[in-house]
């Protein structure tokens, strides 16, 4: 079973497993507690009523600590696999699985937006987003060469020869 205080110390494999590095980690490790506990505040239910019993009643979780939730959620996100193999990563059935994927996923974008690391996903705000961070880096656009019917003038041929794979196509790039 995956535990985070066992892979924390082979930084290759913690790497491989999340994506992150532990500094990493533990810089949106202290955001995601913070985003959790507002989402999921201990004195209301999942369903966001008034809790009439003491926390913690009930059948216990395998993913008690916020550490163990990140790294779940961070298992999953980067390589999106079988629920039932993160079932065995973790201790748990694949209901269970399921779950807590639904309940942390929007943690997990929420605490990335509050960092201002969430990626833009509109094309049309992109460069504004951008040019608001001070990001002036230049963009290249790297296109592939189509295909296209070889001219019978001389010149035209050689305007359209790519050089590199003996056709004749429109630069794309």
């Amino acid at each position: 079973m995956l535990k985070y205080e066992e892979l924390k110390k082979n930084k290759k494999q913690f790497l491989a497993l999340t994506g992150l590095t532990v500094e990493e980690f533990e810089k949106l490790l202290l955001v995601f507690i913070r985003v959790y506990e507002r989402k999921h505040p201990p004195d209301k239910t999942l369903k966001d009523k008034k809790r009439k019993r003491r926390v913690g009643g009930g059948r216990g979780s395998e993913i008690k600590s916020h550490e163990q939730k990140l790294l779940f959620t961070l298992v999953y996100h980067k390589s999106y696999p079988l629920q039932e193999l993160m079932a065995v990563l973790f201790g748990m059935d694949q209901g269970q699985v399921n779950r807590w994927i639904h309940r942390l996923l929007p943690v997990l974008k929420d605490a990335l937006d509050e960092m201002g690391v969430l990626p833009e996903r509109e094309p049309s705000k992109f460069a504004k987003n951008e040019r608001a961070k001070g990001n002036s880096a230049e963009l290249i656009i790297d296109g592939v060469d189509r295909r296209r019917q070889r001219p019978k003038d001389k010149e035209k041929q050689k305007l359209h020869y790519s050089g590199k794979k003996k056709l004749i196509a429109i630069k794309m790039s």
